[in-house]
């Protein structure tokens, strides 16, 4: 019987997001120094692993897309992200990422794919290749389009951080709402694991 799975984006929600000065954007890290676990990140993927929770990321990663890092440097810096996790005595049982990018610079990303969100591609695949049923998984993430995916795969949906007004507005005008909000990861754990 295919076990609850959490679904977690990964920046923003597992790791801290980046503000550069040049540009003025917050963004994913592009290096790997730049990637820092965000506060009760460790704490809330121990808890999901400690439930016999399966926890998955499925994250849109256009970094490469947008040609502002190689395909080395991602490896690299999901590298850092589990082994800062397994030293923290957490791991994640899957990744899953979408490189792809409409106005991609590099040609061979410039995809119109099933698996950018909030396209519900990358849970669906996750889903059956880890026999994992999203009516009973959960997709957390920061942004509509996480919301929006998880609703579309049919999981229940954690909205983490503060509800913001614009937000609210663009969700009711799509008809898409978290089932529940949540200030961070670790609670969010609590959310999926009923404490």
């Amino acid at each position: 019987m295919p076990r609850t799975t959490a679904f977690l984006d990964r920046d923003g929600v597992i790791n801290e997001l980046v503000f550069y000065k040049d540009s003025e954007v917050t963004d994913s890290p592009l290096t790997p120094g730049q990637f820092r676990l965000k506060k009760d990140a460790l704490a809330g993927i121990r808890l999901l692993n400690e439930a016999g929770v399966k926890v998955i990321v499925v994250s849109n990663q256009p970094g490469i897309a947008k040609g502002k890092m190689d395909m080395a440097t991602h490896d690299a810096i999901c590298a850092k992200m589990r082994s800062e996790l397994h030293e923290g005595g957490a791991h994640l049982d899957g990744e899953y990422y979408c490189f792809h990018h409409p106005d991609a610079v590099l040609e061979s990303y410039r995809v119109q794919c099933d698996c950018r969100k909030p396209k519900p591609g990358l849970i669906l695949k996750a889903a059956k290749e880890i026999d994992a049923d999203p009516r009973s998984s959960w997709m957390i993430g920061d942004n509509l389009s996480d919301i929006e995916a998880g609703e579309r795969a049919g999981c229940q949906t954690v909205l983490i951080g503060d509800m913001k007004c614009e937000l609210c507005r663009f969700m009711k005008a799509r008809g898409i709402a978290p089932d529940a909000i949540a200030p961070d990861l670790l609670e969010a754990a609590r959310i999926v694991i009923g404490k």
